[in-house]
Order: C-alpha cells, then sequence, then structure tokens
C-alpha cells in the first residue's frame, strides 16, 4: 500500500463537496468561502483508548470519529460545514481496511451534509483518527457557547441517558452474551449501536440555539462531568433532579447484571452524546416543539440554574449524588 496510491482511491469514494468548498482535496490547502461565521473543534479516537478493533468493524471505527466531532458542533448550534481527517495507520491495516474506516466517516458526511475536504495519512504505533470539523452561522453570536447560563434558566437535555455506557458494559463484560440473552433481550441491540454507532445532534441543536438557549454542551463524557463544564464556564450552579432523567431501555437490566448503579451509569458513563442546555423558562415548548419536528428526539427538562458554583444531583429518595464523568488521562 503506497500513500499517494490511497489518497488516490480515497478521493475517488468522497461524497459531492458542498456549497462553500471551492477546491477540495487533493491539492496542498482545501479552500472554502464561508460565507458567514465559522466555528472549529479537533476530535481524535485511538485504538486501546476510545475504540478496541476486536470489538468494532472499521466502518463502525470512521463512523463513529467522524459523528463524535460534528457532536461538537452540534453543541454549538452550528450547521455542519467541512471536515479534515488525519488517519494514523499501524503496520496491520491494510489498503481495504483503510478505505472501510473511509466509507464509515462518508456515510456519516452524505447523512448530516459534510463535506470530506482533506486530510492526511502517516503510519502510526495504533490506528488513530483525527478528525477537524467546521461548522457555520450566518454571525458569530448564532452560536452557542456554554458560558452563557443565566439563574432562572432551566437545565434540559435532549434523548435518553446511559444506553452508550450500557452498550460498552454489554461490550466489556465476559458474560455479556448472558446479559444479552436472558436479561436485555431485543433491548440490547439499541444499546451496542448507541455505543459503536452515535449520530450528533445537529438538527436539536440548532433547534435549541434558535429557541435561545443560553449555553449547551454535549454529553461525550457524561452528564455529571459535562454539567461541571458547564457550570464553570457560565459562573453558575446546576441543581439536577435525577428523577426527571429518562434513561435508556435496557440499561437498568444491565445495570443490575453487572451489580452496577443504573443511575451512576447514566450520568458518569458518557459517549450518549446528547445535548445538556440551559434555556429561559419561557422557550423550553418552543423548543421541544422544534425538535420533535425536526428529528423525533425528546427534550426533557431535569433542573435548574441558579446564583453559585458547581453541580448538585438530587436523588428521588433524597440525598445527593457526586458528579462524574470520564476523563482520558486518568
Amino acid at each position: 500500500m503506497g500513500e499517494f496510491e490511497l489518497l488516490a482511491k480515497v478521493r475517488e469514494r468522497l461524497p459531492p463537496a458542498g456549497p462553500r468548498v471551492r477546491l477540495g482535496s487533493g491539492d496542498d490547502a482545501a479552500i472554502v468561502v464561508p460565507g458567514g461565521a465559522t466555528a472549529t473543534s479537533v476530535d481524535a479516537i485511538v485504538d486501546g483508548v476510545h475504540f478496541h478493533r476486536e470489538r468494532s468493524s472499521l466502518v463502525q471505527i470512521g463512523a463513529k470519529a467522524l459523528a463524535g466531532a460534528l457532536s461538537d458542533l452540534a453543541a454549538m448550534g452550528a450547521e455542519p460545514g467541512e471536515a479534515y481527517v488525519v488517519l494514523g495507520v499501524p503496520a496491520d491495516l491494510d489498503e481495504r481496511g483503510c478505505l472501510e474506516l473511509l466509507d464509515g466517516m462518508a456515510a456519516v458526511a452524505h447523512e448530516t451534509g459534510t463535506t470530506l475536504a482533506g486530510g492526511d495519512v502517516t503510519r502510526a504505533p495504533a490506528l488513530t483518527l483525527a478528525v477537524t470539523v467546521v461548522g457555520h452561522a450566518p454571525e458569530p453570536g448564532d452560536f452557542v457557547s456554554r458560558g452563557g447560563a443565566q439563574p432562572g434558566d432551566l437545565l434540559v437535555v435532549t434523548g435518553e441517558l446511559g444506553a452508550a455506557a450500557a452498550g460498552l458494559l454489554l461490550l466489556e463484560r465476559p458474560d455479556a452474551s448472558d446479559i444479552h440473552h436472558t436479561r436485555v433481550g431485543s433491548m440490547s441491540d439499541a444499546l451496542l449501536r448507541r455505543q459503536l454507532e452515535p449520530r450528533p445532534r445537529l438538527a436539536a441543536g440548532r433547534a435549541l440555539a434558535r429557541a435561545g438557549a443560553t449555553a449547551m454542551i454535549d454529553l461525550s463524557d457524561g452528564l455529571g462531568g459535562d454539567a461541571a463544564h458547564l457550570a464553570e464556564a457560565s459562573g453558575v450552579r446546576l441543581e439536577i433532579d435525577a428523577a426527571n432523567l429518562v434513561l435508556a431501555a435496557g440499561l437498568a437490566e444491565v445495570a443490575a447484571a453487572a451489580d452496577r448503579d443504573p443511575l451512576e451509569l447514566a450520568i458518569g458513563g458518557g459517549e450518549d452524546y446528547e445535548l445538556l442546555a440551559a434555556l429561559p423558562p419561557e422557550r423550553v415548548e418552543q423548543a421541544a416543539a422544534a425538535i420533535k419536528a425536526e428529528g423525533g428526539v425528546s427534550l426533557t427538562a431535569i433542573g435548574r440554574i441558579v446564583v453559585g458554583e458547581g453541580v448538585e444531583i438530587r436523588l428521588p429518595g433524597g440525598g445527593t449524588l457526586a458528579a462524574t464523568g470520564f476523563d482520558q488521562l486518568k
């Protein structure tokens, strides 16, 4: 496998470029005419840290790499534009495998309207994908950061929580087949898909931005950890009622089989890629209707923004739960 031969085959498989791209993959740099404000994010996944090749297909790995990066754009309320990919190829991955990775990325790019505008290929000790994504909006003020939540806002979250963490347990546990067949049944397929094949909430992010979200973050590292990031950036305190959380079907059964607490999994597990946002109370109904109309995802009020700092997660029967999340350096 030669680098330039591989790149030529990659370019043959790329989806058509979007309207902003004047020159895409194949030159020394891409040329893009944004026509407004841009938001840029960089994300990377590494074999043995973020995924394991023996548990995922190469198509799934490629798709997850792009989907995870695009989730950051969803949290800004951005329209996806371009993606740039650096592929680190280990010695045991051949040309066919590289193209399977691209096929996974290309499927997500086509689904989300993202242009794969360029990148690079290099040898690496482990399979690595580093993805830079660029999102667009008419004006800088149309984007939503983590830093605008105000006391009096309600805290809302899209979708269900805990599915990806439960899916990971099904993959990791030696007795996962027993959990799969006898305790979860058909629900396990959905849990595994949420772990292996996540999709960014791009439409929901734009709907929340239009509805007046004051702050937003995607739940890549877990509700507890990401809520803490939003609280710190906004200089406020988040009070979360755990009884209001919508937990994924099958989470309780997987947690019980693994001797884990389902709420702890849902709050600290990560990789749900749902959106956590702060909204003025009078905007919540509007936002929920807009999100449901665009993608059918639910929006649930789970708490409030108050004066102070940090995150308090209140349990249904009294007491609190620590606001923990995933930290890849620990």
